[in-house]
This record gives C-alpha cells, structure tokens and sequence, in this order.
C-alpha cells in the first residue's frame, strides 16, 4: 500500500529539457544532456522528475503546442534517448512523471490539418468548430492583454475554431469518444515507455462542455474516474497530478468524493495566500486556506509549490490583497501579467533576501501534502524581464562560470543565460554553492532530506496552533503517535511567540529541534515561549528525545534499512 502512494511523501523537480543540460552543443537542452546530471539530481535528495513538454512541436509556446503525442522533438534526442533517461532515473530511485496536455494540439498537427481539409473529415469532430463567430467570442481567455479571442477564422476549413489559448492552440472537443481513447492511448504510451504519471494540463477546460452554444461550461467529472481506472488497470501505482486552479469547494469533485478521480491537484489557493503571507506579514488568510483546502480522500494529496513555469496567478486574492503583493513583488507593469500575476522568480521576488528565501522553502517543504520545486529554485536564480511573457522565468540552469552558465558550448542558447547583475551566472551558479557549505544549495539539499525524514507532514493530519501573533504561524502534524510541529515568522522583525502543542497530555513535552539544538520546554503551565528572529522558522518533535528510539512507524531491518509499513 505505501509504495502505491508513493507520492504522499515524494519531493518533486520540475524541469524543462531544453534549458536544463545541453550535450551535444547545438545550443538546446537534451535527454543525454540531463541523464548526466541525475547524479546531481539524485544528490540534491528529489525522488520525482517532473518533465515540461518534450514532444515534436513548432515550440510557439514553450512546447505546450504539440504536433505529435508519440514521439521526442529531434532538438532533445530520440525516443531511445528518452527511455535510457527513464532507465537511469529509476536505478537511482527517481521516478519521472510528464505534461499530459490534452486541452488542445498544435494548429500543426496532423489531426487538425485532416480536420480543416474537409467537413467530411473523420478528424473534424476532434475539434470543436462554428459556422460563425460566436457572441461570447471576446471572453474566456487565459491570456487577457495578450489573447483577443476564444475563436478563430480558418480560410481553409470556412468555419470558425475554439481555442482556450493562444490562436495556433486550437481545443479538442474532450466529449468525442474517439478523443477520449486517444488520450488513454497517450496515456498508455508513456507508461510503457517508463513514466511513473502525468502532471495533466488545465484540466477544467479539459473536463468542460465546449461549444459555440455553450455559454456556461459544463465539468464532465466522471473523464477524471475513467482516466484513473486506466492507469490503475495499466500500472497500479502511476499517478496524475491536476492542474485546476479553482475554489476549495469544487476540490472534491476534482478528487472524487472516494477518492477516485486525480490523485494529486496542485494548491493554488493556499499558494496564493502565502504569497499574501509574505508580503503583509499576516499569516491568518494563509492558515485559513489550509483549514479550507484540508478536506480531501485519504490517498489524495496536494502538490504544493512557490513558483513554476507560469506566472504567479494572483486571480483567487481579493482586490486589495492583490494589490499588496503586487506592491511587494512586482510594482512594476513590466513584472505583471495577464492583469492578475507577476511573472519573476522567486529570489528576485524576495529581494534575495537569503533569510526570506529560507523562510519560503520552509513554509513550502512544511505544508501539508507533497513539496514542487523549479529548477533553478535551489540555488536561488533570477529571472530576465526583457523576455517576453512567461520565458522571462525560464532561462536556462546555471551550472558554473564558464560561458553561458555551463549550460551549452553553443554561443546560441536556446534562451538567453542570465549574464548580467546580481543574478547572472559567474555569482549565482551550482558549481560555486556546491563548493560553499553554507550555500542555498547545501541548505535545500539539507532541508530535503529532512523533509523526507518527516512522513508526517504527507500522511498525517494537521491542526493549526492559536497564537495571537499575526505573523506567526504554527502548524502540528499527528501520525501514527508521532509528532512534528512547525513555527514560522513572516515579519521582518524578531517576535516573541507563546502557544500549547495542541492536544491533552502533551503540555509538559519538550520540542526537540530538528535542525539545531535549540529545543524548547514548557512552562509550568505547558506553555511554550520561543524568540523568532526576522523571517524565523522552527521544525520541532513533540515528544523528548527519546523519539530517536521508539518511533513506531518505523521498522529497522537486519541491514539497517527502514520501511514504512502499510
């Protein structure tokens, strides 16, 4: 049972092939390139890679514009390439999950050039078409600012195609029987090929009724069961990971109230309230969030991140919430964009602020359910803002100080490596920090490995912590009679906090520090009084000292190896 949710205590790395590690020199990152950096990778203690795109593609949109679902783009290798990849993450015990995007295809892909070549087609209906341009044309866009409309002429079809996103992204009708086999046959592919899941792209747009008489969308929740009983029919334990930014009381229609649909969903909402958290040093909407978002099946979990490929969507905030993270993180019109997020990364974000920086990763490796990183998060890398749109947070990784970052030999990189500043590449690279111990890298390394030593925090329940401090925030987990508890202080200046750990009978316990030996005891009347440092943090053991050598979950074989039972 524990190994087929493997994903409630997994550390997961999102990378883009083609930016990560380039081998062959052309100026474009491969699968030989990152197969020789999994022993970096494994290193840094991830144990999910989650790839961006890598399939043949015109590449208009960092590859989320696919023109063939079965193959590898030619720029990254060969289908060869990527199943020696796949081989070489699990001798080192990495799983890999990829994009299944399956909203929309290329405008390039064969099934579209079938379906605008005749309304005869047999490819037609995988596309959701118009005679005419429909009333609601100008709304719906996920690219406000950027896209016009939803629907788009085509001369060569004589009608009018729907399209989500950008106009070379056209819909597939997600209701045709035959697209929903083709998905599974997708899906099916890359399991054989080596895949332990799928990060599934926009998925209410996917599950939606789509139509040029449809003016409210319709979910078609139960494509979400079916695309789980194929995987679990195909490979028991393989996984999706949902992309659905929508409100906590939907969340169980996505999970299924039996835990029967996604897996895992990424949590926007609390996402954006700790963004909220950490520019108004406020932590009461973020622990709100949590206790909204904590209802969910026993075998669902959430994949919690700080920054991605995308911009940091703000759209779920209220006005003036939004409005303070916008003063905070991206005051400036070219940081926005699509009129509700900021498209930096992180360590720009935060000023590069190490003790910020430390902050957020604490708070992400300590929410509850499954850690996301971004390339490039470990070592704290900028972004470029002369980029347009989203590619300025996608430059390529900086391995060391020889030109271009030690990402290629080629004098054209795929993106422009940030060479400029406080960010660019001879200060912020890997080669530097893994010679630093007390580098940000050696510090996440640090902190991973303590995340994956602390099961509770993906399996066990938690409870938030009263205090009367507004920028503290004290979250207890409770597994199997064990637990951790976690203090975090989202102000600039030191606080004094006091608080109970939280349950009857543990008043007296002493908080042991997990990565100090600061611990903490109660006071006469169970009370616990700690002094936060600015933008402090806190991983405790509830319990003594003795939790070393009586932990009850965990079974210690004759070679010394432990496992978790079930």
């Amino acid at each position: 049972m524990i190994d087929d949710l493997w994903y409630k205590n997994s550390v997961f790395y999102c990378l883009s092939v083609g930016t990560y590690m380039d081998a062959n020199g052309d100026g474009i990152g491969d699968f030989k390139g990152l197969l020789r950096r999994l022993d970096y990778l494994q290193g840094l203690g991830i144990t999910t890679i989650w790839l961006m795109p890598f399939q043949p593609s015109p590449g208009k949109d960092d590859g989320y514009d696919i023109s063939d679902y079965y193959g590898v783009d030619p720029r990254y290798g060969t289908l060869g390439d990527f199943v020696e990849f796949t081989h070489g993450c699990r001798q080192r015990g990495i799983r890999v999950i990829i994009d299944l995007v399956v909203n929309h295809t290329s405008d390039a892909h064969k099934w579209f050039r079938e379906a605008r070549s005749s309304k005869e087609s047999s490819y037609r209906d995988w596309y959701v078409w118009a005679d005419k341009k429909p009333a609601n044309a100008g709304k719906g866009m996920v690219f406000p600012g950027v896209q016009k409309s939803t629907w788009t002429y085509d001369k060569e079809a004589r009608g009018w195609y729907f399209h989500r996103f950008y106009d070379f992204q056209p819909d597939l009708n997600t209701s045709n029987p035959h697209v929903q086999a083709e998905i599974l046959k997708i899906m099916g592919f890359w399991i054989q090929a080596g895949v332990s899941g799928f990060r599934m792209d926009a998925v209410p747009f996917v599950i939606a009724t789509k139509g040029p008489k449809v003016r409210t969308p319709v979910e078609q929740y139960d494509m979400l069961r079916s695309l789980r009983e194929f995987l679990q029919w195909r490979q028991g334990n393989a996984i999706i990971l949902g992309e659905a930014n929508v409100l906590p009381k939907t969340d169980m229609e996505y999970f299924g109230k039996d835990g029967d649909r996604m897996h895992m969903m990424f949590n926007f909402h609390v996402n954006q309230h700790l963004f909220y958290a950490l520019a108004s040093a406020d932590s009461r909407p973020l622990a709100k969030a949590m206790v909204e978002t904590k209802p969910r099946p026993a075998t669902a979990q959430w994949g919690h991140f700080l920054r991605n490929h995308d911009e940091l969507d703000l759209g779920r905030l209220t006005k003036d919430q939004r409005e303070v993270v916008f003063g905070a993180f991206g005051p400036e019109k070219t940081m926005q964009l699509y009129e509700r997020g900021i498209r930096r990364r992180l360590a720009p974000m935060l000023g590069g602020d190490r003790r910020r920086l430390e902050l957020a990763y604490s708070l992400l490796y300590t929410l509850p359910g499954t850690s996301v990183i971004r390339y490039g998060d470990e070592i704290g890398m900028g972004d470029n803002l002369d980029l347009p749109e989203r590619n300025c947070a996608r430059t390529p990784m900086q391995w060391s100080n020889e030109p271009h970052a030690g990402f290629t030999e080629s004098d054209k990189p795929v993106l422009p490596v940030i060479d400029k500043g406080p960010y660019g590449y001879e200060h912020v690279n890997v080669a530097k920090q893994r010679r630093d111990p007390n580098s940000l890298l050696n510090w996440t390394e640090r902190m991973i490995r303590m995340r994956k030593e602390v099961p509770e925090i993906g399996w066990g329940d938690f409870q938030v912590i009263a205090t009367r401090d507004p920028a503290a925030l004290v979250v207890r987990y409770d597994w199997r009679n064990n637990s951790v508890l976690f203090v975090h202080n989202f102000d600039d200046k030191p606080r004094e906090v006091s608080f109970t750990v939280g349950l009857a009978g543990d008043e007296g316990k002493l908080l042991v520090n997990l990565l100090s030996e600061d611990h903490s005891e109660a006071n006469d009347r169970g009370k616990h009084t700690l002094l936060l440092e600015a933008y402090g943090y806190r991983w405790y053991r509830v319990g003594g000292l003795d939790y070393l050598l009586k932990r009850s979950d965990i079974d210690t074989d004759a070679a010394g190896k432990a496992s978790h039972p079930a």
